[in-house]
């Protein structure tokens, strides 16, 4: 394991050997994971499992997204990669998670395993990675999930009273035009079981939210509906969500939902916000980028979400990382003007958000990678586990609502710690 300080130009970094070799489908995914660091990106079943750790990079402050795709280019340049399949996410790769803010106490981390398994449609591929020299081939085994653990979650630093109250106070502030939106959370936090298999979390989750990017990096768990960004060989991509309403209780209700949400002022003008937000982070790394024209309803197993999806080609070269630390935060997540969000958020939430909210995701030697915005989303360490949900504030929001919002969105982490 190597620590932060790589991430001074002036250190030089380990020297990598990487070999990627075809395999047949080890099939599911999730009791691959070592239960005791569990390391996956996965969506419908596919994605990546990390074992081990040949590296560790730690990043800390307002510079860490642009310090670690500085000495990630610096890995990379240092490596030496066998790698026939030369496909996403093949060869060499690092798995991360970023914090939300620049002031937090909770560090941000690359990690690059001893041993990657990944799994696509009709292809596998076990890649290991080590410092100088290859540990010896070896199929990982099979550990069987343990039965799901129960957690009571409790109120966090920020009460539901308390809640409505920042929200309030947060409209006032809207209606003066200090600033036009601001995302504000809350958290809820419960006590771990002794020697709690987080992979029966990570499971659940994987069942219940397909469509979303379950995730596992240094303790942090979640399946999140929201790409930040993704880039494959020059093209970039990303899907915007703001704007939201509970699913109705049967076919008809459900459909009034969606429709009601698709019609809101309320909710358009949110979304809008996120849209434009995303647009004017790209447009310097890839001019012609565009958004749907409309947004559309998109339909998850605990709410409904306004949605756009953005798809341009990259013209400067930017990797992944360089474009997560050019989106974030986006709107979506802090608001807008975005300086004056984050300031309010510091004023209006009493905890560190840590890396809710902030991106989540892998990159790879190429620059390519997939991102995602961390929702849904829970950390464990030191035997508790806090999970955090947000809801947009605009100046139509009412507080009451607003709570409401935030209890559906941590439907996923607390069903499936029930």
């Amino acid at each position: 394991m190597i620590g932060p300080a790589l991430s001074d130009p002036g250190i030089p970094v380990p020297s990598l050997v990487v070999e990627t070799t075809e395999t047949a489908d080890l099939g599911p995914l999730v009791p691959l994971l070592d239960r005791g660091h569990p390391l996956l990106w996965m969506r419908r079943g596919f994605g990546l499992v990390g074992l081990g750790e040949a590296l560790r990079l730690e990043f800390t402050g307002p510079t860490r997204m642009t310090e670690a795709a500085a000495t990630w280019q610096r890995v990379v340049a240092a490596a030496t990669v066998t790698d026939p399949l030369a496909r996403t996410g093949t060869g060499l790769l690092a798995m991360g998670a970023f914090a939300f803010a620049d002031h937090s106490d909770q560090t941000s981390v690359l990690i690059v395993p001893s041993v990657i398994i990944g799994r696509d449609k009709g292809l596998s591929w076990v890649t290991r990675i080590g410092v100088g020299e290859l540990a010896p081939m070896s199929i990982p085994s099979i550990d069987p999930v343990d039965e799901p653990f129960r957690v009571t979650l409790e109120p966090g630093s920020l009460s539901a009273d308390g809640y409505r109250a920042a929200v309030a106070s947060a409209v006032s502030r809207i209606r003066a035009h200090e600033l036009n939106k601001v995302v504000l959370a809350r958290d809820i936090v419960g006590r771990l079981p002794d020697h709690a298999d987080l992979r029966s979390l990570i499971a659940t989750l994987a069942l219940g939210y397909p469509d979303c990017w379950t995730f596992s990096v240094d303790g942090f768990v979640g399946s999140s509906p929201e790409t930040l960004v993704s880039v494959d060989n020059g093209s970039v991509s990303a899907r915007v969500l703001a704007g939201s309403a509970a699913r109705g209780t049967d076919e008809s209700s459900d459909q009034e939902a969606a429709t009601a949400l698709a019609t809101s002022a309320k909710d358009q003008d949110e979304h809008q916000f996120a849209v434009q937000s995303v647009l004017a982070s790209l447009r310097a790394h890839s001019p012609n980028v565009t958004a749907s024209e409309v947004p559309f309803t998109l339909k998850l197993p605990n709410l409904w979400h306004l949605a756009s999806d953005v798809d341009g080609e990259l013209t400067d070269g930017s990797t992944s990382l360089d474009l997560v630390s050019a989106l974030h935060p986006t709107a979506a997540v802090a608001g807008t003007p975005t300086a004056d969000a984050l300031r309010l958020i510091d004023e209006l939430e009493p905890f560190d958000r840590g890396r809710y909210a902030g991106p989540v995701g892998w990159v790879g030697a190429r620059g390519d990678g997939e991102w995602a915005i961390a929702l849904r989303s829970a950390q464990a360490a030191s035997g508790t586990i806090t999970a955090y949900a947000g809801a947009g504030i605009v100046a139509e929001s009412a507080p009451e609502r607003e709570l409401l919002e935030t209890r559906m969105k941590f439907r996923p982490i607390a069903e499936a710690l029930s």
